[in-house]
């Protein structure tokens, strides 16, 4: 399969149980995973620029509740935001909760006014995520603390690791430390040349590129776009179908267009 949904998480009314009917029914039209994005404290309300109304990994353990075979993706857990023991907690939670189901999408953060709402250091950022990248193998593997400490639940099998960004460093990082990669806001020439050098570092192509479509309002327009990421090398397209309202036809007419 190589369709995947980033759900709606922008508006503050949206029901909790409008995830789950849309989740459900993405599982039936055989979309291979649903995403939520992350925002803590953003500088303006949630909307188009931002989204994450519902915190990310708390709502996927809803949703593995509600669903059966569809991957729970974040896209992306702004990690340097985030305590990175608390966050190997929720992940392996939410892994075992939903049968080996997550896949962890991890950014370094883009927007510093939200950085310095919550104390945090931008200029780190990138630092802060290798770190963590290093601490959930870590944790995961041998169950074990930097000083000894014990974590529980150990995922059964590895946790897929998403790494997010379009920098040559969130690149080679991918390569280093991830299982996929996903690109946000580039065109498909530009996102095959990132493809090329994603290869760079990872010769063995071991690493699955992802990338992210806006659905804006003409099927033929999005559907062309698909097969273009396609083409310039995406492993799969994960779309959003914007706001709540017609989401659920926009998604099922899109299957349909793309099968």
């Amino acid at each position: 399969m190589t369709r995947q949904l980033v759900l709606p998480n922008e508006a503050p009314s949206l029901r909790p149980q409008r995830l789950a009917e849309l989740a459900r029914r993405a599982e039936e039209l055989d979309y291979e995973s649903v995403w939520l994005p992350d925002h803590v404290l953003p500088p303006e309300p949630y909307g188009e620029v931002f989204g994450g109304v519902y915190e990310p990994l708390v709502t996927l353990g809803y949703l593995a509740a509600a669903t059966e075979r569809v991957q729970l993706g974040t896209s992306v857990v702004i990690a340097p935001l985030r305590s990175p023991y608390v966050l190997a907690k929720q992940a392996a939670t939410v892994d075992r909760l939903s049968g080996h189901r997550l896949v962890l999408g991890l950014g370094a953060g883009w927007n510093e006014p939200e950085f310095a709402e919550l104390g945090a250091d931008f200029a780190g950022r990138g630092a802060r995520l290798d770190e963590t990248l290093a601490l959930l193998d870590r944790l995961w593997t041998t169950g074990r603390g930097p000083a000894g400490g014990h974590f529980e639940p150990r995922p059964a099998g590895r946790i897929p690791l998403l790494v997010g960004g379009n920098s040559t460093v969130a690149l080679r990082r991918a390569a280093r430390a991830g299982d996929q990669w996903l690109s946000a806001g580039l065109s498909p020439d530009q996102f095959a040349e990132r493809v090329a050098k994603l290869a760079e570092f990872d010769p063995e192509r071991r690493v699955r590129p992802i990338a992210r479509l806006q659905f804006a309002g003409d099927l033929a327009a999005a559907v062309a776009e698909y097969h273009a990421y396609r083409a310039a090398g995406a492993a799969a397209v994960a779309v959003h179908f914007g706001d709540d309202e017609g989401y659920a036809e926009r998604m099922a007419a899109f299957a349909a267009a793309t099968e």
